[in-house]
């Protein structure tokens, strides 16, 4: 990579431009985080040479796009922040900023929360509004029941430090568990690519991280603070728990992951643990990306507790969303070992040896509890495989496939999640991530 292929997010990634008919294609760098030109212009051709002008064009560009405080700046304002009475505690809706009293004139056209209690300081994912660019952050936050889930299965599986990847909610809630009960051992690091979160933790508790190329924009002292919070000092054992926007590319995610899975394995090595396991990942990702996530770690398997989301109109439970949510845990941890609540409908199949929900009906054809979306999937003899319920089998195409289906027409699939019947510019995952 060129040392000037540097944009906001970071290290630009080396993309592929195709035509159809026309060769090889050519390659070109990007932002790796935005997908949209309109959030983020870098574009440089990989054999482009790049005048003086226009890579001093950039340095202005990409310092201009710097948050206006630095991470510690932000601790020293929140310092600050929470010494000051209830009624001078504001927070600017507009730059989504804690203000000090001396900073109220410079926004006194902007609109204001006022009264800022230290709950609402603790639970900084409802009061900052969420980054929802669909191609871009797709910030959608956990519904308590979910992250409660998810903290509830890491805590009896026994790990005392959690890898918090894009995962605000869940970091925060283990963060005000922590400052409430005593008796808490859990601790957790967020890496996040929003910055905002800088204002309400400390150094130690949140590194400003791109995920889809493992950069670390406070450089080699952030990297030592992820290091060193990997290290499983007194036994206390780390699990990884990561959820990315679904429109992100799953090769440049993976890639990211398994450096910082091996960051794990190199501390692992200096605590004398020289057991060749994985570091424990949850990576959360919509069900139809399985055979994509598999393809880079075939350890992993699919579980099939559905995680739901707050600010989502289609990944959630109710009246308003889907009735069942796409959402999946995928992990490198024994399925048996994944208790998932009875509760909500959710059973344990003996012959696969892990729990499934009801209506994921054991094939003895196939041997297996087949359903990927919570329906119950129906085995068609003629392409020795179960398939969707909504799904016949075609003789011409001599396959399964919707019953309005064009016969004879080969698709490759979308290039985004590998499934048929859409491109990737009508994807469901970067229209609903």
């Amino acid at each position: 990579l060129p040392g000037d292929c540097v944009c906001p997010a970071g290290p630009a990634l080396l993309f592929l431009k195709t035509s159809q008919g026309r060769g090889q294609g050519r390659r070109f760098y990007a932002c790796s985080a935005c997908r949209d030109r309109k959030d983020c212009n870098f574009f440089q051709w990989e054999d482009e040479k790049v005048s003086e002008k226009r890579l001093a064009a950039r340095e202005e560009y990409n310092r201009k796009h710097q948050p206006p405080f630095t991470h510690r700046q932000n601790v020293e304002r929140y310092k600050n922040f929470i010494l000051l009475p209830l009624s001078k505690r504001r927070f600017c809706q507009e730059c989504q900023q804690l203000l000090l009293p001396t900073e109220w004139e410079n926004h006194s056209d902007h609109q204001f929360l006022c009264d800022i209690s230290t709950a609402q300081l603790k639970s900084p994912s409802q009061l900052l509004h969420p980054l929802e660019n669909k191609k871009t952050n797709a910030q959608y936050l956990f519904a308590d029941r979910s992250c409660q889930f998810l903290l509830d299965i890491i805590t009896d599986l026994g790990f005392r430090r959690v890898l918090s990847v894009g995962t605000p909610r869940l970091h925060e809630m283990i963060q005000s568990k922590a400052s409430q009960q005593e008796d808490f051992r859990v601790r957790s690091l967020l890496l996040d690519i929003d910055f905002r979160y800088s204002q309400f933790y400390t150094e130690d508790e949140f590194c400003h991280y791109n995920m889809f190329n493992h950069y670390f924009f406070g450089g080699e002292a952030a990297r030592e603070t992820c290091r060193r919070f990997l290290h499983q000092g007194n036994g206390e054992r780390v699990i990884m728990v990561t959820d990315p926007p679904f429109g992100g590319l799953v090769e440049a995610l993976a890639s990211s992951f398994k450096k910082l899975m091996a960051m794990w394995k190199e501390m692992e090595k200096e605590d004398m643990c020289h057991n060749n396991q994985e570091m424990p990942v949850f990576w959360i990702f919509p069900y139809f990306f399985e055979s994509r996530i598999l393809e880079f770690f075939p350890s992993f398997s699919m579980m099939d507790y559905q995680v739901d989301y707050d600010n989502h109109a289609l990944y959630k439970h109710g009246k308003t969303g889907r009735r069942q949510s796409p959402v999946r845990i995928f992990t490198n941890l024994t399925p048996s070992m994944i208790v998932l609540p009875v509760e909500e409908g959710y059973r344990f199949c003996a012959i696969c040896q892990r729990y499934v929900s009801s209506g994921n009906q054991h094939c003895e054809i196939c041997n297996s509890c087949t359903s990927k979306d919570g329906r119950r999937w129906k085995h068609c003899t003629l392409c020795k495989r179960c398939v969707k319920p909504s799904w016949f089998h075609c003789n011409k195409c001599n396959c399964c496939a919707l019953q309005n289906h064009e016969c004879g027409k080969t698709d490759a699939g979308c290039f985004v999640c590998g499934e048929a019947g859409h491109k990737r510019s009508t994807c469901p995952s970067l229209s609903c991530s």
